[in-house]
């Protein structure tokens, strides 16, 4: 019998040479005359260890990693297939890694387990139980489990998921569109990526569930151009789901219908906003549309939309197995369930971290990151990708809650945990994250369009040390401008890590005017 050897094909273990390191494994058990079958899974989000092999055996299955080429030939030789703790790279079973038994893997509990293109895999563990259930029950059935879940947005709005559907669900029946977000364009973030890579017929079956609660019999991913292994993947996916009847004209033999297509993006962060995701959609430049008419009512071709990132609608097959209260009673607050959270930037162990809302940012990057990756102090932290505050230290006992962030003018977004350490320039930052907004603005609103330029020149002014006092002044009166008068979160957030930056980390702007100084005298 074949001795199973998994290695992922996911984005970040490619990265790091996964294909070679699958290519040696093959080769060096063909020289041994061993029988193996090699499986590519997804990766379990424990980045700092991929590529991580993994070997089936009587006792479960057992990891080794970070595995490069020049390590294959010794791992066969300490017995490696047979499931060994003999060398070096031997991690032990993958789910007693501290690093994943902390963690409370409801989204992610196939993540790097399974075949991601096997539908027998996937149903292997649960999947499709969601969607059985749901061809059961109603729409409005369905959309009441989904309120009942307590499930918010978890694209950075964090709106509440079943309000959507119902405005959806209760339009005239006519054509209706369920559309995926997947212009995962936040720094520091890979959930969505994993998801898709990990486990696609999770989001088919979310997404067909969303069709049979609002009556929609069409869907969209629109993915980031960025993404083509994502792409390839979920291509595989769609078109297993359809030669299984999970997917088509008559889903199950139910008779219901539900079509899924995957649609490049436009590599063009502003399309990740709703509205200019759907003129991108529509073939059309991605601008932001003025509100009202909301999505819900007038969306996709004019009409009724369900507009969801990847992880809202990754939630609901969950969601629909054990029902809205299970899922609800996981978090705090009006922050129900769990948020993936990925940590990214100057720390040790980065990855992905599924953990219930409620625990501080403190006690998640103390459990889980294992200090900077430089070995210095921690400076700051940004929460919710480019758009998010910069938190310094006073601020990392806050929950890990939409409210407890709201009340600290910081958004929790798309759960983007990026660290920097002690040798990072605050005004710097700050400086970027205005010329992010120049670059990436759709041009649509004066305030987003024109404000982040200006931005930018008196950020310059004030770390040149040109009235400095006069210059922060303007850049707070300019920053409520944006918050204020921009027609999308675009402009609206921007000034959001730009204020933070300046007002908890004014130490920065003397040694950036020293820095100046110097560069001129020499």
């Amino acid at each position: 019998m074949s001795i199973k050897v998994y290695v992922p094909r996911d984005t970040t273990t490619l990265s790091l040479d996964g294909n070679r390191v699958a290519l040696e494994i093959i080769k060096e058990a063909e020289s041994r005359g061993e029988d193996i079958q090699l499986i590519r899974n997804g990766s379990r989000g424990v980045f700092w260890l991929e590529p991580m092999v993994e070997v089936e055996t009587n006792q479960g299955r057992v990891a080794y990693g970070p595995v490069e080429v020049r390590d294959v030939t010794r791992l066969f030789d300490a017995g490696f297939l047979a499931g060994s703790d003999s060398h070096k790279l031997s991690l032990g079973k993958p789910e007693e890694l501290p690093y994943l038994k902390k963690q409370q893997r409801l989204t992610f509990a196939r993540a790097g387990i399974i075949d991601p293109v096997s539908i027998d895999d996937y149903k292997a563990l649960e999947g499709f139980k969601g969607l059985a259930r749901s061809l059961q029950l109603t729409g409005q059935e369905i959309v009441d489990e989904v309120k009942a879940s307590g499930l918010r947005g978890r694209g950075g709005a964090a709106f509440p998921t079943g309000i959507k559907w119902q405005t959806v669900h209760d339009c005239p029946p006519d054509q209706k569109y369920i559309v995926c977000n997947a212009d995962e364009g936040d720094s520091g973030t890979f959930a969505d990526r994993m998801v898709m890579e990990a486990d696609p017929f999770m989001l088919i079956e979310g997404m067909t569930i969303a069709g049979l609660a609002v009556g929609a019999t069409q869907g969209y991913i629109y993915l980031r151009s960025e993404y083509p292994v994502a792409y390839d993947i979920l291509k595989e996916a769609i078109d297993n789901a359809y030669a299984a009847g999970y997917l088509g004209s008559d889903l199950l033999g139910s008779g219901k219908t539900f079509d899924l297509e995957v649609r490049l993006g436009a590599a063009a962060y502003i399309c990740g906003e709703e509205t200019s995701l759907l003129e991108s959609l529509e073939g059309k430049r991605g601008l932001v549309r003025f509100k009202p008419p909301l999505p819900a009512i007038e969306g996709l071709f004019g009409k009724p939309t369900i507009v969801n990132n990847v992880l809202s609608l990754a939630a609901v097959p969950y969601i629909m197995s054990e029902g809205g209260q299970a899922y609800a009673d996981y978090g705090m607050g009006r922050s129900r369930g769990t948020l993936p959270f990925q940590l990214a930037g100057n720390v040790q162990q980065g990855g992905l971290i599924e953990l219930a809302f409620g625990p501080t940012l403190r006690q998640l990057i103390d459990d889980f990151g294992g200090g900077t990756a430089s070995g210095r102090p921690m400076k700051a932290i940004q929460v919710g990708g480019p758009l998010g505050a910069y938190l310094p230290e006073s601020q990392w006992d806050t929950p890990l809650d939409y409210e407890a962030f709201a009340a600290i003018e910081a958004v929790l977004g798309h759960g983007g945990i990026v660290i920097f350490d002690d040798t990072v320039d605050m005004t710097e930052q700050a400086r970027f994250s205005m010329e992010f907004c120049v670059e990436e603005s759709c041009g649509k609103c004066t305030p987003c369009r024109i404000g982040s330029t200006r931005g930018v020149e008196v950020i310059d002014k004030i770390r040149s040390g040109v009235n400095v006092e006069a210059n922060l002044t303007l850049l707070d009166d300019l920053c409520d401008t944006m918050i204020h008068g921009s027609l999308c979160a675009m402009g609206g957030m921007t000034p959001f890590p730009v204020q933070s930056a300046f007002k908890h980390f004014p130490e920065d702007i003397d040694k950036a005017i020293a820095h100046s100084t110097s560069a001129e005298v020499h």
